[in-house]
């Protein structure tokens, strides 16, 4: 589905073509703000597009992480910024589990931003340290019922896909395990393979290679089918727990009241980018899906994964802390 949505939408006219209004350009380098720390799967995906958004748009784009309280922190900087087309934000799922988790947020995740694009989707791995002696989903429930409240398990924060994915399969699975909130996934998976944590789900790009190297191992995979780079490793949903699938993806957002034609420049970076064969090939081997929906489609969207992420908090009890 998805790759017949990046057919379907890469190559598309872009808006301000359609319409005939004069192309917006940057008058100086543009801020691309990544709310989470440096190494996780955002931060990959803003520093992979930035150099070819910069040949886009002829100035540079500079990603900036500002990471802290599940992507909160970095939102709030775009949301008070003008809307210039000069301050825009790559973000991830946690964007529409916010609104349900937090309060007193200075800004309102529905109302403070203007929706560009879905970038990418990003399947996630759950996986354990090396050290720990399970090798499959079922042996670690297992392993984590005999040890009620011990286990740990680490993600890139609170309300990210990956404390969503967690909380999911600790819920269904009845398991009693602990959450610990990271500013990013990069220093949770240090931790993992400290042997600090018990499990996390990552991102195929934050830890494949890990996978491959033999520094941590792989019980499954977060999406509905299995991933082409990890065929021997099978889904949550094929080990007992019939439906699950739940997927990191990234959206470009700018601050609320963006201009048709700043919205549209950035519309045709994004889909430029996603394009160029270099930054294909390399996502093809980090295990992601490019996407680049119209803005109206990826506002839709954001809609419904709020109502979706609210039903699992929900489901879990979850709550921040």
């Amino acid at each position: 589905m998805f790759r017949r949505s990046l057919l379907a939408t890469l190559f598309a006219t872009p808006a301000f073509a359609q319409g005939g209004a004069a192309p917006w350009s940057p008058a100086r380098s543009v801020r691309l703000i990544a709310p989470y720390a440096p190494g996780g799967g955002v931060d990959t995906s803003a520093r992979l597009l930035a150099v070819p958004m910069t040949a886009a748009l002829g100035q540079s784009v500079i990603v900036e992480n500002r990471g802290g309280a599940g992507g909160a922190i970095g939102a709030a900087e775009v949301a008070r910024s003008a809307p210039d087309g000069l301050t825009v934000m790559i973000d991830a799922l946690a964007h529409t589990v916010n609104p349900t988790l937090m309060r007193g947020l200075a800004f309102d995740y529905a109302t403070a931003f203007t929706p560009i694009t879905q970038v990418l989707v990003w399947p996630q791995i759950m996986i354990v340290p090396a050290s720990l002696p399970v090798r499959t989903l079922e042996e670690f429930i297992a392993y984590a019922k005999a040890r009620p409240g011990r286990l740990t398990y680490g993600s890139s924060g609170n309300a990210t896909a990956a404390h969503l994915a967690a909380a999911l399969l600790t819920n269904r699975a009845g398991i009693d395990v602990t959450h610990v909130p990271y500013r990013g996934g990069a220093p949770a998976l240090q931790d993992l393979m400290g042997g600090n944590l018990s499990f996390v789900f990552a991102t195929v790009a934050s830890s494949m290679q890990l996978v491959q190297d033999g520094q941590v191992r792989a019980l499954a995979v977060s999406s509905a089918e299995r991933l082409p780079a990890l065929p021997n490793v099978p889904t949550v949903a094929e080990q007992g727990f019939a439906g699950y699938e739940l997927n990191e993806w990234n959206g470009l957002y700018g601050p609320a009241g963006l201009p048709a034609p700043i919205v549209a420049r950035w519309l045709a970076a994004t889909k430029t980018a996603l394009a160029d064969p270099t930054v294909r090939a390399r996502l093809e081997t980090l295990g992601a899906v490019p996407v680049g929906s119209e803005p109206g489609a990826f506002a839709e969207y954001v809609r419904q994964q709020r109502e979706a992420m609210g039903r699992i908090v929900r489901e879990t009890g979850m709550e921040l802390g």
